[in-house]
């Protein structure tokens, strides 16, 4: 049943659904429509946005600068958690909501508004991801979600929809794809791609190189880590966000970071996306590489699984629960000894790792070398019987007992 709200926030991008839903909300509830827009590092300049939200009909719109706040609050502890979503996805489109609907939910209660609108589908994930975090900040704030109500069944239809009032769009029905920017990624979804037998088409991909026409001698690009988080690149010590623009810069450069997935939707269904990280895909690889070092087997292994969870947690827009500062928890004693710096080298697509070294490195050469060193290779034996009793034990029984299997 629709609410009733004489003010509404909408999350609002300039693209095509959000274009439409100002003078939806203005037509369908009669009310007054505040805009937020955030830049979480799209690569456009946003200010015109200002004269095109108020020209389809809202009072105001804030056009909020969160890139910082971005890399450091959501990225980097991800980064550290180790979290991706089905062995692939880096989190790019997830990971930038909890900080959307965080601020949307500050400007609702400045604003005092009754409720925050959103463009999110009935079939997608984001849907989800605004509307927990909004019920987990401000659960008294009503939520409009005009794909829910409205009788537009296609990107179609709204682009029909926006020509018959003369809003400017971004999209065609000869390039209806779907696309999300920010710092960390590009995804790219619908039209052709959502046949996933068909090849991506080039001409798609924005943020990276083609590999075949990458520099064919590649690059080598280290890493410098403090606690889990990157703080240099190439000896030359970045603030979080140029970091950031630094390695997709380099890493798109080397056509590093493409990811074709069809991947399982939170609501059911499964989507194929193409996603672009380039800095990302070289962040998390390093990463991984460091932790091989710094972390003993055992925490290593309950980090791997509790990395699944992570994922889980930003897919889902589960950011703001307790089990997820709980994980951050676990996560931060890990990160207390992942300093030190890893060399990677990117050539036509991939990245290969090109070495890592820490101060709080595991690795014991002594004991690793095929030289004798320390090790005493006699006490193997011993390890080996005790490793081994329980197999030996059951096969002595079922021998006992005439038993060949």
């Amino acid at each position: 049943m629709p609410i009733k709200a004489k003010k509404v926030v909408l999350a609002y991008s300039g693209g095509l659904d959000t274009s439409i839903i100002i003078p939806w909300l203005k037509d369908h509830y009669g009310c007054e429509v505040v805009a937020m827009a955030a830049d979480v590092g799209q690569g456009e300049e946003l200010k015109p946005l200002r004269q095109k939200a108020i020209r389809t009909g809202a009072s105001k719109i804030y056009i909020e600068d969160l890139r910082k706040e971005f890399v450091t609050d959501f990225i980097w502890p991800m980064v550290r958690s180790g979290a991706v979503y089905e062995g692939q996805y880096l989190l790019g489109t997830s990971i930038a909501r909890p900080l959307i609907a965080k601020r949307l939910v500050e400007i609702a209660l400045k604003e005092g508004a009754d409720a925050i609108a959103h463009g999110a589908t009935g079939k997608g994930n984001d849907q989800v991801r605004f509307e927990l975090t909004i019920k987990a900040l401000a659960p008294q704030i009503g939520i409009i979600a005009p794909w829910r109500e409205w009788d537009l069944k296609s990107r179609e239809d709204c682009i029909a929809y926006a020509e018959a009032r003369n809003i400017p769009l971004t999209v065609s029905r000869k390039k209806p794809y779907s696309e999300d920017r920010n710092l960390w990624h590009i995804s790219h979804e619908g039209g052709i791609l959502e046949d996933p037998a068909v090849e991506c088409p080039e001409s798609v991909y924005t943020l990276t190189q083609d590999p075949s026409k990458a520099p064919a001698a590649g690059q080598v690009v280290k890493i410098d880590f403090e606690k889990g988080e990157p703080v240099a690149i190439d000896g030359r010590r970045l603030e979080p966000l140029a970091l950031v623009l630094k390695l997709n810069e380099i890493g798109g450069r080397h056509g590093v970071g493409r990811i074709d997935l069809t991947e399982n939707r939170l609501v059911g269904m499964k989507s194929r996306g193409i996603y672009e990280t380039p800095g990302g895909s070289i962040l998390m690889e390093a990463h991984r590489a460091l932790e091989t070092l710094t972390l003993d087997r055992e925490t290593a292994r309950v980090k791997a699984q509790l990395a699944l969870k992570y994922a889980d947690l930003v897919y889902n827009g589960q950011w703001y629960t307790p089990v997820r500062q709980a994980l951050d928890a676990f996560v931060a004693e890990t990160q207390r000894t992942a300093t030190g710096w890893v060399k990677l080298r990117l050539q036509r697509g991939s990245i290969r790792l090109a070495g890592v070294s820490s101060p709080h490195s595991l690795y014991n050469n002594d004991l690793a070398s095929f030289a004798t060193g320390s090790y005493r290779h006699q006490d193997a034996e011993g390890f080996i019987n005790l490793f081994g009793l329980p197999m030996a034990v059951e096969k002595r029984f079922r021998l006992s007992k005439g038993r060949k299997k």
